[in-house]
């Protein structure tokens, strides 16, 4: 006789429902919908729509922009959660506490503040004036602001792993003759990776569908500084909905297929790192 199996969580069959169909609802109709959409323009229609120079332009933008700010992220991110973890200093918790300040700030505040702190009259932008460097409506902007609300997510991911790292493991490195650099690539990086892949999917996730930061800083300039959220936008100001979802079905295809990609870099630096 077969036993019936217990799960640990009661009503498992019930909850189990209850998430596929809060997923089906928030996630998975919504963007069917974008694709029914535009399913009801022609081949030509659509591709005349995604081809277009302006739109093209637009996708080079917001992709570029996106994965440059995710990279920098990465850096600083890991960077910034190695400090708040390893070291000691006056004013750590308000520190700590900052960093999670773009999680809670407006979109559209931080844009207006981005774009007055660097503008050629700014704070900061009159003195990268006389350099020859131009931050305020240009792509570099646009990857600061982008930079500013993709942070946390690196921080936050990156921070709870080295915390629950044992300094142990260290300590035999270093009795085995190890230095700090091999003992970083060797033992920590290792443990780390998996963490800081998922960091740099979200917060490249994130800045890719960013609209209220980026729109103040770029100055929206098309074929320079239009990023395509804002082309959608400007498609459903003008009532062409079919338009619209399909430059986001592109987008959407094209993200899906770039986190793909890294869900499976991080599932193989993870399988690779446990088996060693």
């Amino acid at each position: 006789m077969k036993l019936k199996q217990h799960h640990i969580l009661p009503g498992f069959g019930l909850t189990l429902g209850f998430t596929l169909l809060f997923i089906g609802l928030m996630i998975l109709i919504p963007i069917s919908l974008v694709f029914l959409k535009t399913s009801t323009m022609g081949w030509n229609d659509f591709l005349q729509t995604v081809t277009n120079p302006r739109v093209v332009a637009s996708y080079k933008l917001s992709f570029g922009t996106a994965a440059a700010a995710a990279v920098m992220n990465a850096i600083f991110g890991l960077l910034i959660a190695w400090v708040l973890v390893r070291y000691q200093f006056p004013g750590k918790r308000l520190v700590d506490a900052l960093v999670d300040l773009p999680f809670a700030l407006p979109t559209a505040v931080a844009g207006i503040s981005l774009t007055a702190l660097y503008s050629s009259n700014g704070w900061i932008g009159q003195l990268l004036e006389p350099l020859g460097i131009k931050v305020a409506y240009t792509p570099l902007g646009i990857i600061i602001a982008l930079t500013f609300i993709g942070l946390p997510f690196v921080v936050r991911m990156v921070q709870p792993v080295l915390q629950s790292l044992d300094k142990e493991y260290e300590e035999a490195a270093t009795s085995l003759g190890a230095n700090r650099l091999q003992i970083f690539c060797k033992v920590i990086m290792p443990e780390v990776i998996p963490a800081l892949l998922t960091g740099f999917s979200l917060a490249f996730a994130r800045a890719l569908g960013e609209y209220g930061s980026v729109v103040f800083i770029s100055g929206n300039m098309p074929l320079r500084t239009e990023i395509a959220p804002l082309l959608i936008f400007t498609k459903l100001e003008q009532y062409d909905y079919a338009g619209a979802t399909a430059i986001a079905a592109v987008m959407l295809s094209i993200s899906f297929v770039i986190l793909l990609c890294i869900n499976l870099l991080q599932w193989w630096s993870r399988h690779r790192y446990d088996h060693r």
